[in-house]
């Protein structure tokens, strides 16, 4: 997997909106461990962060720009 040169919504690893993937392809890191670590997050902290990690998904896909083809250069 190529890494991205900036940070954008992935286009190959979406599922929803593409944010985890997109954060997944920045830094290197495989999108499957990403999802898994921000799930594992919201279930170790009992739930109690699961509006915070919702309002967090929801900003980054209104602010990330969804990947193009140069993102990938």
């Amino acid at each position: 997997m190529k890494k991205m040169m900036k940070l954008h919504r992935s286009v190959k690893y979406r599922v929803f909106a593409g944010v985890l993937g997109g954060i997944a392809e920045y830094l290197g890191w495989s999108p499957n461990m990403v999802r898994m670590l921000f799930f594992a997050v919201i279930i170790l902290s009992a739930g109690v962060t699961l509006p915070m990690a919702m309002l967090a998904y929801l900003i980054l896909w209104f602010v990330m720009p969804e990947a193009t083809p140069a993102s990938y250069a």
